[in-house]
């Protein structure tokens, strides 16, 4: 009884309630994240634009919403797809369709709207990409959402100054 009494009073309280609500809120950003992911059936419903290979359409630094359902793809869409051994996904649009009556997974060509060439090379031996390779298809773009992400990768001494901000904002507030 005397120590939660003198706990209540003391600022230890203030700093523990932040720590909680801090654990909190990253807490329903991961449920969030994984409700998405499970609405929109692709495994990283939110993808950020890291090079200018689809400008104008699509800058550096915006922020795609993805779906991965079973639809049918079509020429003009834009995909996100991943190359196994790649860390970086890939955002292009789909140029070209090769479907095959003996199988029901379409073929698909993509090409950066910024680029010369196709993306046959990006596709280590491949000719063309298959649905098992596709992250998901762009159905929203928020122009330079994803900036943030961006400037905290490309200067590591940013990343550690927001964090060390936030938390002396988190530790000096009340």
């Amino acid at each position: 009884g005397e120590y939660w009494k003198r706990f209540k009073t003391s600022s230890n309280q203030s700093v523990v309630l932040q720590v909680i609500n801090l654990g909190l809120l990253l807490s329903g950003a991961l449920v969030a994240y994984k409700i998405m992911s499970f609405v929109t059936q692709a495994e990283s419903p939110i993808v950020v634009v890291l090079s200018e290979s689809m400008e104008p359409t699509i800058r550096r630094g915006d922020l795609l919403f993805l779906s991965n359902y079973k639809t049918p793809y079509t020429t003009g869409d834009i995909v996100v797809y991943l190359i196994p051994g790649r860390e970086v996904p890939i955002v292009h649009r789909v140029i070209k369709l090769h479907d095959n009556e003996t199988d029901s997974d379409p073929k698909i060509l993509t090409k950066g709207d910024n680029n010369f060439a196709d993306d046959i090379q990006l596709y280590e031996g491949r000719r063309w990409l298959t649905r098992d390779l596709i992250v998901g298809k762009a159905y929203l773009v928020v122009p330079y959402a994803g900036m943030l992400t961006i400037w905290l990768n490309d200067y590591p001494p940013l990343k550690f100054a927001l964090l060390g901000s936030m938390s002396l904002f988190a530790l000096l507030t009340d």
